[in-house]
């Protein structure tokens, strides 16, 4: 594919992105699809819904036109990751069960798996459905990130690019293109989505973003030895992981239901040590992007992967444990977790 056609593909991504995301937007207001403020959510007025299916069609309708992008395993990733963001969409127009969700979610990943994405966790059969629940996880990792304006859509734009970069540099020109596009379609929604937001990308965006990035790291380690397939999954996705973990040892100890939702994220504790959002998000963009390097080296085979395991692996868990120092329940309450409630 000569330069002019990567160009004008890419130029296409962020256009369409964001011009979808206007007129959606529009549509969601005339619809009445909007997320209404109350209960834990932070904005005080309706915000519409329906930017995800921007994203959506910004990363796939112009580079499902080029034929660098006709490989097997990418064609997949895409069908299956459509099919999460339309389960995401209808989850946003009428909550689904979460066995529904599991179960679609869990089809889709399987469909990855077997067009040949296996992370090599053991070397043995159990790596198949371990790569399937890993990708089911970290999808949702990401449903949960998209907490606060504009955070979800930079760590995306981010790590979609580090991604692309990295599948480039492994021959891996289609996937190189899907994730180039997340990353220009995550742009142009995020033009609308930054702080303060005009629309949110829904269950639909999220959901999808999560499915790309998640099968498309386990993608690129597929083949590879097991330490270094393990650091590359942790890095690509480090911020999601870290966030994930942060609330659950969150709700755990508060005795909160698990899949509720809340303000302990780690976006959360950032406002509560004095960052804005717009400076929230970027910071968890730039995390991203540095972990993201760190991976990129890790799969081109070139620091020691078993020490940047290590390193990985205990660098989130010591940020997970550090983000608990961060109070996000009144302490008045601390000594009866079943009376806390959400802060605004």
């Amino acid at each position: 594919m000569n330069g002019i056609t990567l160009l004008l593909a890419a130029v296409s991504c962020f256009l369409l992105s964001s011009g979808a995301t206007t007129v959606l937007t529009r549509l969601a207001l005339a619809w009445g699809i909007t997320d209404r403020p109350g209960g834990h959510k932070a904005h005080s007025r309706p915000v519409p819904y329906l930017g995800g299916v921007a994203i959506v069609l910004g990363t796939i309708v112009p580079v499902m036109l080029l034929p660098d992008f006709q490989e097997r395993r990418c064609v997949v990733i895409v069908m299956a990751g459509v099919a999460v963001a339309v389960l995401g969409l209808i989850d946003d127009l009428s909550p689904l069960s979460l066995r529904v969700r599991l179960a679609v979610e869990t089809l889709a990943a399987g469909a990855v798996v077997l067009s040949g994405v296996e992370v090599p966790f053991t070397g043995g059969w159990v790596d198949g459905p371990a790569t399937a629940a890993w990708i089911v996880v970290i999808g949702n990792s990401h449903n949960l990130l998209d907490n606060m304006d504009g955070a979800l859509g930079a760590v995306a734009a981010v790590s979609a690019a580090v991604l692309g970069l990295t599948a480039s540099l492994r021959s891996e020109p289609g996937l190189g293109l899907l994730l180039l596009s997340l990353s220009l379609a995550s742009l142009g929604f995020l033009r609308h989505n930054w702080a303060p937001a005009k629309v949110f990308m829904g269950d639909a965006g999220s959901l999808f973003i999560g499915f790309v990035l998640a099968s498309s790291a386990a993608l690129l380690v597929t083949g590879s030895s097991a330490a270094t397939g393990i650091a590359g999954l942790v890095l690509f996705t480090f911020v999601a992981v870290v966030d994930t973990g942060v609330v659950l040892v969150s709700r755990r100890r508060a005795g909160r239901p698990l899949l509720s939702g809340g303000t302990d994220h780690l976006s959360h504790r950032l406002r509560r040590l004095g960052l804005g959002t717009r400076l929230t998000a970027v910071t968890l963009a730039g995390v991203s992007a540095m972990t993201g390097v760190l991976g990129l080296l890790i799969v081109l085979h070139r620091p020691p992967a078993v020490a940047v395991t290590v390193v990985a692996v205990a660098g989130a868990l010591a940020l997970i444990g550090l983000a608990q120092k961060v109070r996000v329940y009144p302490a008045v309450l601390a000594d009866h977790p079943s009376k806390i409630r959400e802060r605004r």
